[in-house]
């Protein structure tokens, strides 16, 4: 009679100790800063360009990236939602910044360009803006 509990245990400790234990990997979301001569810039990915006001959803532990795509350094800032560790707030151009979304709730970010078109010599059709960035994270 133990040896009949013991076997049903066991395949569940088993299945319990697998790698990934039945959690879905995170998942990463890779946006770009890119530059276009309308108001200077706008988020991007691979695929396609998106605005300079973006709304993703997310899971709890996924991870975005975000590059800027053009000559220009960013300041980013946490507007609205949890916490984020975002460390400095100056993305430089070349580099890229990766932000880990742990808990649930929405969160707002801005990023704002620090030098001006002018002085990275880059046409601009009227003034540049901040982008937007809201993550809802389920």
């Amino acid at each position: 009679m133990k040896r009949r509990h013991l076997v049903p245990l066991v395949a569940a400790l088993a299945l319990l100790a697998a790698p990934g234990g039945g959690a879905a990997p995170a998942k990463t979301v890779r946006l770009a800063i890119a530059h276009v001569v309308s108001h200077c810039h706008v988020w991007r990915t691979p695929a396609r360009l998106l605005g300079p006001t973006l709304k993703i959803t997310v899971a709890r532990g996924d991870r975005v990236v975000i590059r800027p795509d053009c000559p220009m350094d960013f300041d980013f800032a946490q507007t609205n939602g949890p916490r984020l560790a975002l460390g400095d707030p100056r993305t430089y151009a070349g580099t890229s910044r990766t932000v880990v979304f742990r808990k649930a709730g929405v969160y707002r970010l801005t990023a704002t360009n620090v030098q001006t078109p002018e002085e990275r010599g880059l046409t601009v059709l009227g003034d540049a803006n901040t982008l937007t960035l809201t993550v809802v994270v389920k």
